[in-house]
């Protein structure tokens, strides 16, 4: 069963994908005239780039090396490239739509770009290229978000607790060494009593993340109070089972449905993956279910990777809910997007008495592209009565 779920939704994501990349292709092709010796590099540079996603990650299950890094790398690329040359294209079909309705582009048929159609279509790739390597630059570049919440607790050990919390790093052929290595500092500058990391710390495959041995370099991250994490839906998607243990093995301590107490008031809880039934056939337990050994008038922080439960964690009187997943949509415009199908798709909102932070993570997913956002790690304060 789970086999055929993957194959349709592999042939509905390829159907999709083959779509969008003929329609560029397509409009492109039409603005290099037969015998135009750029006509032939286009179509050879175009067909690579677009199957280059795919045979990079066939590559990675049949054969992991250089080979498949080099096509995974630049699929991953073009999968930027791909979302802002189709909404470019897009716009140019309805305005030219809208002037065959309505003339208004007639003034421009003496410009140098109309007498040689192939000059947009370049114009238009440089552009992309360097809006792309903008966001490349933005995504390796994380930045330390601060916020102070005041729990209304009392608390005779102490005045407060600070918490490092990251999302999303998905380790692997992308996010790799140089990268994590950089993440792993970030987060220990803040110098915080606990971090906390809030699911899809591997992507996907554990081979790239074997091979390049990044657990040693997860396993330096240092907190008095531990290092905690939840799965998210990319540990399960890759296998769930091998990627906690491989984590756990580096020093980090899985919450899976279960409750913590971290010390007098103050307990940390973490959720199974919302998609872990689909993958494991494993049913989470209810947040009501993890709490029930809490202790009345005690202030809970919980970890569950996907904001798909906020409703359930206020109910059952989470004081602090952290999660990612969503990327807060990674590329403009799809921002819009998880603002329309989340309660909560990037920062702090309160709903009833529980405070939701949404990360918008510090790694990223496909494309290590982030355009419209910058990737965070999140100090967050909690501040205790006397």
């Amino acid at each position: 069963m789970r086999v055929v779920q993957f194959l349709i939704f592999f042939g509905i994501v390829l159907t999709v994908y083959s779509l969008i990349n003929y329609y560029i292709f397509s409009r492109g092709l039409r603005t290099f005239e037969p015998g135009n010796p750029l006509r032939t590099w286009y179509i050879i540079g175009f067909i690579l780039l677009s199957a280059s996603f795919f045979l990079g990650r066939v590559l990675e299950k049949v054969y992991l090396s250089y080979v498949s890094d080099l096509f995974t790398w630049a699929g991953s690329f073009w999968l930027a490239a791909m979302l802002y040359l189709f909404l470019i294209v897009l716009v140019s079909d309805i305005v030219r739509l809208t002037d065959y309705f309505f003339p208004f582009l007639h003034h421009a048929n003496n410009l140098l770009f109309i007498q040689k159609p192939y000059l947009i279509t370049i114009s238009v790739a440089v552009t992309v290229f360097f809006t792309v390597l903008a966001g490349h630059i933005n995504a390796i570049s994380p930045v330390i978000r601060e916020i102070n919440i005041k729990t209304g607790i009392s608390n005779q050990e102490r005045q407060s607790m600070t918490i490092a919390m990251a999302s999303d790093i998905h380790l692997g052929t992308i996010v790799g060494k140089k990268r994590i290595e950089k993440i792993v500092d970030k987060i220990n500058s803040v110098d915080a009593d606990i971090i906390l990391l809030a699911g899809d710390i591997v992507d996907e495959d554990l081979a790239p993340v074997i091979r390049q041995n990044l657990g040693q370099t997860l396993s330096q991250l240092n907190a008095p109070l531990g290092v905690y994490a939840v799965t998210g839906n990319h540990e399960y998607i890759g296998g769930a089972k091998e990627a906690v243990a491989y984590l756990t093995n580096h020093g980090i301590n899985i919450l899976s449905d279960t409750a913590i107490k971290l010390f007098d008031n103050i307990y940390l809880a973490g959720r199974e993956d919302f998609e872990s039934r689909r993958f494991d056939g494993i049913k989470r337990k209810s947040i009501q279910s993890i709490l029930q050994h809490v202790s009345d008038g005690s202030f809970t922080i919980m970890m569950d990777h996907q904001p798909v439960a906020i409703t359930e964690a206020s109910e059952a009187g989470v004081g602090l809910l952290l999660c990612g997943h969503t990327h807060h949509g990674q590329l403009w415009p799809l921002n819009y997007v998880t603002d329309a199908v989340f309660l909560n798709s990037y920062g702090l909102r309160q709903f009833g008495r529980t405070l939701v932070y949404v990360s918008n993570g510090v790694g990223s997913w496909g494309p290590p592209v982030r355009i419209g956002n910058r990737p965070e790690i999140v100090k967050i304060t909690l501040q205790f009565e006397p």
